[in-house]
């Protein structure tokens, strides 16, 4: 996204949370978990753990190395766990991720990140709740025309829009919490995905993991995205409703309306008593990419066997975008409803 979009539909606050360095420094997290885990049933030694905690401690990634194992083997953990060992004891280095294959530190590393993006949405689900809840205090007793297919249809009240407005986002602040608290879980099962590769303790191994890391217990889900896949039609359906209340607030802003006034609406280069509706155009544009962005993660259900690389990398193009997105959109609807003037 170049740097002037993205004044437009960024959102920084979202975009840090999944750069490259915070997706590196979350993969050493969990490789940090994952011998500590290891080291707590036995299959690696106590020393060998505290040599890796301490490794990843000072650990300074070479990126141009990254980027060119990134490219030569479709993720970054080979080259990653090559770099940690370079640094290590030779008679530490086989115990730094054994057992475990990239999917597991790279869809582990995921939940961790998802979870930090996933508690700023909620905190702004609630920014949204409480403006629209305000609006509804001081004006939810004026009279409104209702409108069905573009019509006039009969009076109504504000409090009926904008309780149509905000009963959605309850709905989606209650869901993005309940997969925060319960749903983002470690992913590992090893190459194949049975564990097998953990001398008989990949069970213990994950739950350890699961309790550092705060995420929850689950079994093997590399070829199952149900959580990837549901999480981005949860985004779409969120920023969706945002999208209906940017539509309704664009049409109540028109000449011919003017149920609302917009106090800091976008200029014309050519027409100076305009105040372009830009912030509802803008959430109405959002809600229809990342409707489009759902469509294409979807795909990544369909996995060839026990990994798919074309699946993964689906992932990858389109659930980073559709959370900055979703910030996105939360973000300008905070400032939209603080610009709209009931009249």
């Amino acid at each position: 996204m170049t740097p002037l979009l993205s004044a437009l539909v960024g959102d920084d606050s979202i975009a840090v949370l999944l750069t490259d360095t915070a997706q590196v420094q979350t993969m050493l997290v969990v490789e940090r978990a994952l011998a500590e885990a290891s080291a707590d049933v036995g299959w690696i030694s106590t020393a060998a753990a505290q040599t890796i905690a301490a490794t990843v401690a000072a650990f300074v990634p070479d990126w141009e190395q990254l980027k060119q194992g990134m490219a030569r083997d479709g993720v970054v953990v080979p080259a990653l766990v090559s770099q940690l060992r370079g640094q290590m004891p030779a008679i530490h280095r086989d115990a730094l991720h054994k057992g475990a294959t990239s999917q597991d530190i790279i869809d582990t590393a995921l939940m961790l990140q998802v979870g930090r993006v996933l508690a700023l949405l909620e905190s702004r689900i609630g920014d949204v709740q409480a403006q629209l809840s305000d609006l509804r205090d001081r004006h939810g007793q004026k009279s409104l025309m209702a409108h069905t297919r573009m019509q006039a249809a009969l009076p109504t009240h504000w409090a009926a829009k904008l309780d149509s407005w905000a009963q959605p986002l309850g709905h989606h602040g209650a869901a993005l919490e309940h997969l925060r608290n319960t749903g983002l879980v470690v992913q590992l099962g090893g190459p194949v995905g049975d564990r097998s590769s953990f001398g008989g303790q990949g069970d213990a191994i994950a739950a350890g993991m699961a309790r550092r890391l705060g995420l929850s217990e689950a079994p093997p889900w590399q070829a199952n995205r149900e959580c990837v896949v549901g999480l981005g039609a949860r985004l779409a359906l969120l920023t969706g409703t945002l999208g209906k209340l940017g539509a309704d607030i664009a049409l109540l802003a028109q000449s011919e309306v003017q149920a609302v006034t917009l106090l800091a609406g976008g200029g014309s280069s050519a027409m100076a008593h305009k105040s372009n509706p830009v912030i509802a155009e803008t959430l109405v544009a959002l809600a229809r990419f990342n409707a489009g962005l759902s469509g294409s993660l979807q795909q990544a259900m369909v996995h060839e066997y026990e990994r798919s690389g074309a699946a993964w990398t689906m992932e990858w193009l389109t659930l980073p975008p559709m959370l900055e997105t979703t910030g996105a959109s939360l973000r300008l609807t905070v400032n939209l409803l603080g610009q709209i003037r009931i009249n």
